[in-house]
């Protein structure tokens, strides 16, 4: 197979955003634009990857060089057009041999499926192969316009366009493959002489037709190809993904009693049998094991819940949080990196923060992990059986014994043995008729009044 490399162009400035982040860091499911698009170009084979940014932004170069390493990096300075952009590769891709997809950093709908059929149009002897789409209103786009054979002549823009070719439903994505060499020794002939003083990209289907070099053109969903220029255009491309995501889990087998309401992520892991209830937010980093039920209003992120663990209504797991297989957590208790052991129940309000909580042990109401002490965290840790009573706070580095019980209303500050019984509590003092007394002087003075 031919070798594959990719650019992504990611320099623009996405000033219809309206936001100080910039347009390609911004996310849907979760994962910034540039990200989801990085993984689907890697997932097309692509060896070598270039993106190229604008001197604006030093959080978009941070997360290539994180991703792909330095030498993926190339800056487009000044921004002088979609050609320019490409251009700006070259250096990068000069050791490079083989094919070169050029696609854009902004849709983060796009899928490995809708790209391949470039590589495959190259396999097949096109010189240029073109992304194309049909959109449900194509009034901005530029039309791809196709001879008798339907190899493409020419893309017209749609300020441009005569009425005969409005009509023309085929419009061009802004993505296209070519052999390096090849394409680059076009964009090295493409010039500015338009009325932006740009140099565009599409120039290069005029360079290549004039040589009888063939275009051809693949065609994608509109969907896949949405670039997210505006909030508006984000919201829509998150409502996209969620659709996807739920169909997905439903195929898959995991109930959803209002899949609507559910909100997923990129990498969320649901098994078949897992239950999701109404209004469950599921953040970066879930997994959710066969037989689980997820209860309305619970927003998880960052945790992994077992084989038939019960989680909420109203519970918060954050990151760290492992529940084991048949443990409870119950209504407005948050978890944070604890490890809760199989069977394990803490049913209501509750935070659980740094430490473990061993197999059947219960974690009583009002319960609280104090973990911080304004500099550091530290853990706690609940050993298997242990009941910790309603409104114990315990004070971290704590360890409460197997099978150890703690009062109710009990401040645990030193470790609890296995099997003890720990109480902190203040002696009760009852003063016989004091009520009485007092409602009786209350009402006196108002009455003087």
């Amino acid at each position: 197979m031919t070798a594959r490399a990719a650019v992504i162009m990611a320099a623009g400035q996405g000033t219809r955003m309206k936001s100080p982040l910039p347009k390609v860091l911004h996310k849907v499911g979760g994962r910034t634009l540039l990200d989801r698009v990085i993984d689907t170009v890697q997932a097309t084979g692509c060896e070598k990857i270039v993106v190229v940014v604008g001197t604006h932004s030093a959080a978009v170069r941070e997360l290539v060089v994180r991703r792909l390493g330095e030498a993926a990096v190339a800056v487009q300075d000044p921004p002088l057009g979609t050609g320019h952009a490409v251009l700006a590769a070259k250096a990068a891709l000069a050791d490079f041999d083989g094919d070169v997809l050029v696609v854009n950093g902004d849709c983060p709908l796009l899928e490995a499926q809708d790209l391949d059929p470039l590589f495959k149009l190259r396999a097949e002897g096109a010189p240029l192969a073109l992304l194309g789409f049909e959109p449900a209103d194509p009034l901005l786009y530029g039309r791809l316009i196709r001879g008798a054979d339907g190899h493409v002549l020419r893309i017209v823009e749609a300020k441009d366009c005569t009425p005969e070719q409005k009509a023309v439903r085929a419009c061009y994505a802004g993505m296209l493959a070519a052999d390096r060499a090849t394409l680059f020794g076009w964009l090295d002939r493409v010039t500015n002489d338009n009325a932006k003083g740009e140099y565009y990209l599409t120039d290069i289907v005029g360079l290549a037709t004039a040589e009888e070099a063939m275009v051809r053109a693949a065609f994608a969903p509109e969907s896949a190809v949405m670039g997210c220029d505006t909030p508006m255009q984000l919201s829509q491309a998150e409502a996209i993904f969620q659709h996807r995501k739920r169909a997905h889990f439903l195929a898959q087998g995991v109930q959803m009693l209002a899949p609507e309401t559910a909100h997923f992520s990129w990498d969320t892991q649901i098994a078949a049998g897992a239950v999701i209830e109404q209004f469950v937010v599921f953040a970066p980093g879930v997994t959710v094991e066969t037989g689980a039920v997820i209860r309305a209003f619970s927003h998880l992120e960052g945790a992994k819940v077992m084989a038939g663990a019960l989680i909420g209504p109203y519970a918060r797991l954050r990151l760290g949080a492992e529940i084991g297989e048949e443990a409870h957590i119950g209504n407005f208790v948050e978890v944070k990196k604890v490890k809760v052991g199989a069977g394990a129940k803490a049913n209501h309000l509750a935070y659980l923060g740094d430490g473990s909580i061993g197999a059947k042990a219960n974690i009583g109401a009002g319960t609280i992990f104090c973990n911080y002490d304004g500099f550091d965290k530290h853990e706690t840790h609940v050993g298997e059986g242990a009941f910790v009573g309603s409104n114990s706070a315990l004070v971290a580095p704590v360890k409460i014994g197997a099978g150890a019980y703690t009062g109710s209303g009990s401040v645990i500050t030193r470790d609890v043995a296995a099997d003890a019984l720990a109480l902190e509590r203040g002696t009760q003092v009852e003063k016989q008729g004091w009520a009485a007394r007092f409602r009786a002087a209350k009402l006196a003075k108002k009455a003087k009044k």
